[in-house]
């Protein structure tokens, strides 16, 4: 039975493989040859990927990540397609639902939604319900950075606090929305945003969102 993470890293490889690997992203400063080389590495070279997180890991990381993005672009499409190697921990299903179904969900839209002929994407009730799961558990390391105070709330009304302070501002809009917002999308996510004029202006620029 195919599971969320397996659905996203297909419909990843697939656009990536459409847009070439000199499109834009809504990574900054990454192309999709750059996109597809941290796909790669962050399954494949967990020695390096750690550096995504530990700063004093970075240099290495970007080492790494440059070897693998001079690699044919098509080689690293199949890696992606292909998944992780047969003892890395992403090939257990439940690792690879909780680690993958957002990573491979935020990365497909930074290549959608940097194409000028985008269009919104229909996602089902249940992917929402799933996205909107890993949010709430989320949501404080998301926006821990976040200049002002941070709610995130559905249409339905089900809220998750991402950040205590004051003044506070509270994003609506469906979970898929909100992930990107969370993880330092803002001009890219449909939300609508409440709140004090200047601490909305604020968080919307804000560059601490995310990892």
């Amino acid at each position: 039975m195919s599971t969320f993470a397996k659905r996203e890293r297909l419909l990843l490889a697939d656009l990536l493989e459409a847009a070439g690997p000199d499109a834009a992203t809504l990574c900054e400063g990454w192309q999709t040859r750059d996109l597809a080389a941290h796909v790669v590495v962050r399954e494949r070279r967990p020695d390096a990927a750690g550096g995504i997180l530990i700063k004093q890991l970075a240099s290495r990381l970007e080492r790494v990540m440059a070897e693998f993005a001079a690699k044919p672009y098509e080689e690293l499409i199949q890696l992606i397609r292909t998944g992780p190697p047969r003892f890395s921990p992403f090939q257990l299903k439940q690792v690879d639902e909780m680690s993958n179904t957002v990573e491979f969900y935020v990365h497909a839209e930074d290549v959608r939604r940097a194409q000028p002929d985008w269009t919104p994407r229909e996602l089902d009730a249940v992917f929402q319900d799933a996205l909107w799961s890993r949010l709430e558990r989320t949501a404080r390391l998301m926006g821990r950075g976040a200049p002002t105070g941070l709610v995130l709330r559905r249409p339905d009304g089900q809220t998750a606090v991402a950040h205590r302070g004051a003044p506070v501002v509270t994003v609506t809009g469906e979970p898929s929305e909100l992930l990107l917002f969370s993880y330092g999308r803002q001009n890219a996510a449909h939300v609508e945003l409440e709140g004090d004029k200047e601490a909305v202006a604020k968080l919307h620029e804000a560059k601490q969102l995310g990892i």
